[in-house]
């Protein structure tokens, strides 16, 4: 039986800020950052938006776009190292906004049955929801799964992550006979605990916060990671050759496995991440042997017309969103299946039957490398995509106001809601609701 994706949507917040304008403002060589990494946009959330907005907003879609039955859906499953609460999901949020959506025309309660949860593995854990639930319609032919996986990418003013910001949900609709893609059922995996990169909990005495309270210590979450960026690149390349070879050796292949693959989609931190770090397993699959290869081997080998071509015909596609949107966390990698499907979609490409092959990681550290072959009916659900489009409609920021923003002293929402969920308030008076989120939906 077959098992995949059957339909994508998507949400991209509506404010950006350009590289050219981070650049300027920061004396950097813009090139450097276009060229040499592919950044040309950062997605910001507005002032009105969280995590449950954008999830919401993208599920929103997925049922719109899919004429789907909430009694056909199993489970909404959520893939975030965005979490609004250390115990209530952010997923309760974005799906009980949708059902109240939903109410006009399926009744009241409709996703009362529904499954829901949250999961995190830094940017992996959409994946691995994805592979958890692909497992759930085998086991349960007649439901639908959705997969949601959304973050925002937030980094410390001044530090060196700041210019791969972005933020954006991609939510996936699951099903036996896939429209889109049959996702194969092996799985390279590689796990390996690191610290390149992480979210702790921050400690400070007292006397150093300037508020009351009757604790020695005051305990302070914040969005912004702790990271070391080369290491975590290290990271990333050692557990994506592990998890590569791992599907090889499973499935029993001779000659290069990637060679069977028509595009290859990778987790991008930033867009031309992809193509920087395969080439090891490039010279890898080319004879090379890991103790020969240093920085000068694989600078050599990026430069051959092989590479380029291999480049140009099985990567770029999946980089051309990224470019935009920068870095979304758990939502890249399927941000760069979108991406690969549309380009194909609009050069009238023949990917029906093609394998793709999907390069997942998540710091902390894990990859998983798997296939999924593209069904004949792809183009029919892809082509009512506007990706591209959309992107071109948002609102441009200048540097202060993206401080103001990132420093939540903006109060006034950038962009006047429209069509969309929002955050209305935070309860900070009643001590039995202190810190719940309160939405709705603007028309």
């Amino acid at each position: 039986m077959k098992v995949g994706i059957d339909q994508i949507a998507y949400y991209i917040p509506k404010v950006v800020l350009t590289i050219d304008e981070f650049a300027k403002t920061k004396e950097l060589e813009v090139d450097k950052l276009k060229l040499g990494l592919g950044l040309y946009k950062m997605a910001l959330m507005d002032v009105h938006e969280d995590t449950a907005t954008m999830c919401a907003n993208a599920l929103h879609k997925l049922f719109n776009n899919s004429d789907l039955n909430p009694k056909d859906i199993g489970r909404i499953y959520l893939g975030t190292e965005s979490s609004l609460d250390g115990a209530k999901p952010t997923a309760t949020y974005a799906t009980e906004l949708v059902e109240q959506q939903l109410e006009g025309k399926f009744g009241k309660d409709s996703l009362r049955n529904c499954d829901v949860l949250d999961a995190t593995f830094a940017c992996i854990g959409g994946v691995d929801l994805l592979q958890n639930s692909l497992d759930y319609i085998r086991a349960n032919p007649t439901k639908k799964a959705i997969v949601i996986a959304g973050d925002y990418a937030k980094y410390a003013l001044n530090s060196t992550g700041e210019y791969t910001q972005g933020a954006g949900v991609v939510a996936l609709l699951l099903s036996a006979n896939p429209s889109i893609m049959t996702v194969e059922n092996s799985w390279g995996v590689a796990t390996k605990s690191e610290h390149d990169f992480f979210k702790p909990r921050r400690y400070y005495s007292k006397k150093d916060v300037a508020i009351e309270t009757t604790k020695a210590e005051v305990e302070i979450f914040t969005d912004e990671p702790v990271f070391d960026g080369q290491f975590s690149n290290k990271c990333y390349q050692d557990r994506i050759r592990e998890a590569y070879f791992n599907l090889k050796e499973q499935k029993n292949t001779t000659g290069a496995l990637f060679q069977d693959w028509n595009s290859l989609i990778f987790h991008l931190p930033y867009s031309f991440h992809g193509r920087r770090i395969f080439t090891e397993i490039y010279a890898l699959e080319k004879g090379y042997k890991l103790g020969e290869i240093d920085k000068d081997v694989l600078k050599d080998i990026s430069k051959t017309d092989e590479y380029k071509t291999f480049l140009k015909d099985k990567i770029m596609p999946a980089e051309k969103a990224s470019s935009e949107v920068g870095n979304l966390y758990t939502a890249s990698i399927f941000m760069a299946l979108l991406s690969t499907l549309k380009v194909a979609e609009e050069e009238n490409k023949d990917i029906s039957g093609k394998t793709f092959g999907f390069i997942a990681y998540g710091s902390g550290s894990k990859a998983k490398v798997f296939e999924g072959i593209i069904e004949d009916t792809w183009k029919e659900k892809i082509k009512t995509i506007p990706l591209f489009e959309s992107l071109k409609d948002r609102t441009e920021i200048d540097f202060e106001t993206y401080e103001k923003l990132h420093n939540k002293s903006l109060k006034t929402s950038i962009n006047t809601p429209k069509n969309e969920f929002v955050l209305k308030s935070l309860e900070r008076e009643n001590p039995n609701q202190l810190g719940a989120r309160y939405y709705e939906f603007v028309k």
